[in-house]
C-alpha cells in the first residue's frame, strides 16, 4: 500500500512563504545558514484585506477598520462607525495555479452608547484547489480538495481616553491529511486547534505647529494555542503564534488632504527546528528533535527569543518589518504603498505593493497589487479585492427614506 500524507500539501504551502530559489547558486555556506522557522497552519499568515497588503503588508498600528481583527482588535474600541463588515478576497499564487484563494469575512459592533467596548468576529477559508491523486503509473485516480479555515470571536474596550486592549478567541481547522492506496482513497481527520490573541492600541493627537496630528502605537501577539498534528499525534506543529508590533503617524497636509506614515515589526514566536548540521552525531540530532517535538507551545514562545543556532544575530534575522504610506482625500479616495523585508536566510520574501481605495457613505472599495523583487517569485502581481460597508452609513440612508 502506498501511503499519500499531509507533507505533500504541505510542501505546497511552504512553497508560498519560502522562495528558495534566491539560494539555488549560492554555495554550501550559505545553504547552511537557510533557517526558516517551521509552523503548521502556514495560511493564518497570510494578509486577508487589500489596505493593508498595500502598505507592505502592516496595520496593528494605522486607523480602525474592519479588518482590525487581524491585526489589532483593540482597535475596534476607537472605531469611528458604530459597526462595519468587510469582505476580501485574493487569488493566491496566480502566476502558478487558478484555483487556489484567500476569502475573509470580518465585522465588529461597539456595544451600548458608552464608545468604551466592541464585540467582533472574523471568518477565513483558504482553499487549495483541486488536487489529482495519480498511481504508480501516473494514472488519475481521484481527486482532493485540501483547505484551511479559522473562526473567532473578540471582545476589545478602552482603559483610557487613549488605551485599548482586546483579546480573540479562534478555533482553526486544517484539512490537509489524506491516505491513498490502490484501491481507494479515504480522507483522513482533520487538524483542530485553539488560539487566542492578546492585543494593545495607544492614540494620542500632538499638535505639531498649527496641525493636530494622531501618532498611534499597537501590538498583537497572535495565534498563541495548542498544536496541530495530523496522524494521531505522532508528530505535531507549532501553529504560527506571532508578535507584531508598530507605530503610525498621521498628518494634514493641507485641508482635507492627509498622509500616514506606519512601520510594523514582526517576529514568529515559535522555536527554531533543529538541523542536522548543527550537531555532530546523529543521535544528537534525534534527541534535539524530539525535544523540540515536546515543546509545549507556551514554553517555545519564551524559547524562540533564544535557541536560534547563531545566537543573537540569527534571532535578529528573525524580525522582518513592513513600510507603508497612505495618502487620504477627504476620507473618500485612498493611494497606498509600502515595502515588506524578510531576511534572506529566513524565507527571503521581498516585495513592494500598491493599492487604492474608494469610499461612499455605505460602501468602501479598495484593491492591492504585490510586485516581488525577484522575477521568479510565485507571489509576483498578487491581487487582492476588497468590499467594507459602514453601518452607520446605511442606517443614515435608509433612515433619509
Amino acid at each position: 500500500m502506498k501511503r499519500v500524507s499531509f507533507y505533500i500539501i504541505t510542501i505546497i504551502l511552504v512553497s508560498l512563504f519560502l522562495p528558495v530559489y534566491a539560494f539555488a547558486a549560492n554555495g554550501n555556506s550559505t545553504k547552511n545558514e537557510f533557517n526558516p522557522i517551521n509552523t503548521g497552519v502556514t495560511s493564518l499568515s497570510i494578509t486577508p484585506d487589500s489596505r493593508g497588503a498595500s502598505m507592505g503588508d502592516l496595520g496593528v498600528a494605522t486607523d480602525p477598520d474592519a479588518n482590525s481583527q487581524f491585526w489589532n482588535p483593540s482597535k475596534y474600541a476607537f472605531a469611528y462607525s458604530q459597526a462595519g463588515v468587510s469582505l476580501s478576497y485574493t487569488p493566491w499564487l496566480r502566476k502558478l495555479v487558478n484555483d487556489i484563494y484567500l476569502a475573509y469575512l470580518a465585522g465588529y459592533w461597539k456595544l451600548g452608547s458608552s464608545d468604551l467596548q466592541a464585540l467582533s468576529a472574523s471568518l477565513r477559508y483558504f482553499s487549495l484547489g483541486e488536487i489529482v491523486l495519480t498511481d504508480n503509473q501516473g494514472n488519475a485516480q481521484n481527486s482532493i480538495t485540501p483547505y484551511e479555515m479559522a473562526f473567532d470571536v473578540g471582545y476589545s474596550r478602552k482603559l483610557s481616553d487613549k488605551f485599548s486592549m482586546g483579546v480573540v478567541f479562534r478555533y482553526i481547522y486544517s484539512d490537509l491529511g489524506f491516505h491513498y492506496d490502490e484501491s481507494s482513497v479515504s480522507d483522513a481527520s482533520g487538524a483542530s486547534a485553539f488560539a487566542a490573541d492578546i492585543s494593545g492600541y495607544y492614540t494620542t493627537y500632538p499638535i505639531i505647529g498649527r496641525n493636530e496630528c494622531q501618532w498611534s502605537l499597537g501590538f498583537n501577539i497572535s495565534n498563541i494555542g495548542t498544536k496541530v498534528s495530523y496522524d494521531g499525534g505522532n508528530e505535531n506543529a507549532f501553529l504560527p503564534t506571532n508578535l507584531k508590533i508598530g507605530t503610525s503617524f498621521l498628518f494634514p497636509l493641507a485641508e482635507y488632504n492627509t498622509l500616514s506614515l506606519n512601520l510594523d515589526l514582526n517576529k514568529l514566536l515559535v522555536p527554531s527546528t533543529p538541523q542536522v548540521s548543527n550537531y555532530e552525531t546523529e543521535e544528537e540530532y534525534e534527541e534535539a528533535k524530539e525535544k523540540w517535538q515536546n515543546t509545549s507551545p507556551i514554553s517555545g514562545i519564551f524559547k524562540s527569543f533564544t535557541d536560534a543556532p547563531g545566537g543573537f544575530k540569527e534571532e535578529l534575522r528573525e524580525i522582518n518589518f513592513s513600510i507603508g504610506a497612505e495618502y487620504s482625500y477627504n476620507q473618500q479616495f485612498f493611494l497606498r504603498a509600502g515595502y515588506f523585508n524578510e531576511n534572506k536566510y529566513k524565507g527571503n520574501r521581498k516585495y513592494f505593493s500598491f493599492g487604492a481605495g474608494f469610499s461612499l457613505n455605505v460602501l468602501k472599495i479598495d484593491a492591492a497589487y504585490m510586485v516581488a523583487t525577484a522575477q521568479t517569485s510565485p507571489l509576483d502581481q498578487t491581487l487582492r479585492f476588497t468590499l467594507s460597508f459602514d453601518m452607520d452609513g446605511l442606517k443614515d440612508l435608509l433612515g433619509r427614506r
